[in-house]
């Protein structure tokens, strides 16, 4: 819905075509054209019982960043630099869909995240810049397997793995990334409970550093860091992400096959 200089865009499928467009109430408005340059209304709309709606964005790049809310470090000294590590696009997938975990995985857990979008090319650009790069934020679940991020070289598979960054429900501009309450419930069970305010590096610093190093493109995420502890899930578990203003991103776990 649109209001107060808020917008909630929404990816989604209808009648054999994925499609862009903002939310309002029940609605879909269809968009035309690039979400993240000139998109326009069609004057097309279509209720949103009728649509499946898929993540919200198609990202070249899925960035990540760990160890950044002191509640998540069980102790441990806030990191100095920032801990970053990248996804895959093929990683990514839309609110009901399932998470699958692999056959030979032993302690996969959930992580509730804010998950930033960006709007404009972004290439060594200051924290004061930010804002202007961003197109807006939506949730997250950064899935990790605990034995593969301990033991591999690099967490190819421990964060990467098919299924394993869930994102959605929808893409909304206009709020104030920088304090929204995030809950992630685990078989409606309440399991994490924090506002991004508690991020141990801001999201203007991180997009700011992340551009340091790779160039940031439209539609690309950054998942900006999971909140207080994680525990395992198992197939037939539920998982909630529900961030204020943005909605509840839920998916279903199961395990996958040998085949």
């Amino acid at each position: 819905m649109a209001q107060d200089g808020v917008t909630h865009y929404v990816r989604y499928a209808h009648q054999g075509r994925h499609l862009y467009g903002i939310l309002e109430g029940d609605t879909i408005k269809e968009l035309g054209g690039d979400l993240f340059s000139s998109p326009e209304e069609t004057g097309a709309t279509v209720a949103l019982s009728d649509v499946r709606l898929l993540a919200p964005s198609e990202p070249s790049k899925v960035i990540a960043i760990g160890l950044n809310y002191h509640s998540h470090l069980k102790g441990r000294p806030a990191p100095e630099q920032l801990g970053v590590f990248s996804m895959f696009p093929t990683s990514i997938i839309g609110p009901d869909d399932e998470i699958v975990i692999p056959s030979d995985t032993e302690s996969v857990h959930y992580e509730g995240e804010l998950v930033v979008v960006i709007g404009e090319k972004a290439k060594n650009i200051s924290a004061a810049e930010v804002p202007d790069h961003i197109f807006g934020v939506t949730a997250g679940n950064d899935v990790s397997e605990r034995n593969w991020q301990r033991d591999d070289l690099q967490w190819f598979r421990a964060k990467g793995s098919d299924t394993f960054a869930p994102l959605g429900p929808v893409l909304v501009t206009g709020l104030d990334y920088n304090d929204l309450m995030i809950e992630t419930r685990l078989n409606g069970e309440v399991r994490q409970h924090e506002s991004s305010a508690d991020l141990i590096f801001s999201i203007d610093e991180i997009v700011s550093q992340v551009s340091r190093y790779v160039t940031l493109l439209p539609g690309d995420v950054i998942y900006t860091g999971t909140p207080g502890t994680t525990a395992d899930m198992k197939a037939g578990d539920t998982v909630e992400i529900e961030i204020a203003g943005i909605g509840v991103l839920r998916n279903k776990v199961v395990r996958g096959s040998d085949a």
